[in-house]
C-alpha cells in the first residue's frame, strides 16, 4: 500500500488532482502507522492527519468514516486509546450525519479494541458488547470480510477468557465461507487463530 500510494501521490502532485492527493497521502500515512518499526514515528501520524486535514477542506465529505477509523486505529496502535476513541466518537457522529454506513461494523470492533486494551481500565465487557454489535451490522450488511474482523476479535477475547469451544465454533464458520484470498492478512490471521483454537482444544 505505501507504495502504491507514493505513486499516486506522484501522479496527484503532477496532475493537480487535490482531493486523491489527499486521499494517497492518508493511505500512506497509514501504511507507514502499520509497521511495527514506524508506529512510534510521529512523522507518520502526521501525515495522516495532514492528509485527513487536506480531504476536509476540499469540502468532499465521502469516505469521511473510513478515514476517521483509520485514524481512531493508527492511535490505537500507539497506544494512544483514548485518541482513539475520540476519533470513533467523532467517526460515529459522521455515521449519523452523512448516513454513510459501509464501515459501522469495524467502528465497532475498532471501539471494542480499544475499550480492551486500554492499559489502565481495560472493560473486557464493554469490548464484547461492541464486537457483537459489530458482528451483527456486518451480517446485516453481508459483509463478510469485515463479520470476519469482527469474529477475529471476539474469537480473541474468548479465547483469553478461557471460551475456547465459543470462539472456535464462532470463527469456523465465517472463515470457511472464503474460497479465495488466503494470502491477504485478514485470513492468515484467522488461520493462525484458529490453528490455536484447535491445538488447546
Amino acid at each position: 500500500m505505501q507504495q502504491q500510494a507514493e505513486a499516486a501521490m506522484t501522479l496527484c502532485t503532477e496532475q493537480g488532482f487535490t482531493y486523491y492527493l489527499a486521499w494517497a497521502t492518508i493511505l500512506r500515512g497509514w501504511a507507514l502507522t502499520t509497521q511495527s518499526a514506524d508506529r512510534a514515528n510521529g512523522d507518520a501520524m502526521a501525515q495522516l492527519r495532514q492528509g485527513f486535514a487536506d480531504l476536509l477542506a476540499t469540502g468532499a465529505g465521502i469516505r469521511e468514516t473510513y478515514y476517521r477509523a483509520l485514524l481512531a486505529e493508527a492511535a490505537g496502535s500507539r497506544g494512544q486509546s483514548e485518541a482513539g476513541q475520540q476519533l470513533l466518537a467523532e467517526a460515529f457522529a459522521a455515521v449519523q450525519r452523512t448516513e454513510e454506513r459501509y464501515w459501522e461494523a469495524e467502528l465497532y470492533r475498532l471501539q471494542g479494541d480499544l475499550l480492551g486494551q486500554d492499559a489502565e481500565r481495560p472493560q473486557r465487557e464493554g469490548a464484547e458488547a461492541n464486537f457483537l454489535r459489530a458482528l451483527e451490522v456486518a451480517r446485516s450488511q453481508q459483509s463478510k470480510s469485515l463479520e470476519l474482523r469482527a469474529a477475529m476479535s471476539l474469537g480473541r477475547l474468548w479465547q483469553e477468557q478461557g471460551k475456547r469451544d465459543d470462539a472456535r465454533t464462532l470463527l469456523v464458520p465465517v472463515y470457511h465461507w472464503f474460497t479465495e484470498g488466503f494470502d491477504t492478512a485478514d485470513l492468515q490471521e484467522a488461520k493462525a487463530l484458529l490453528d490455536a483454537l484447535i491445538q488447546h482444544a
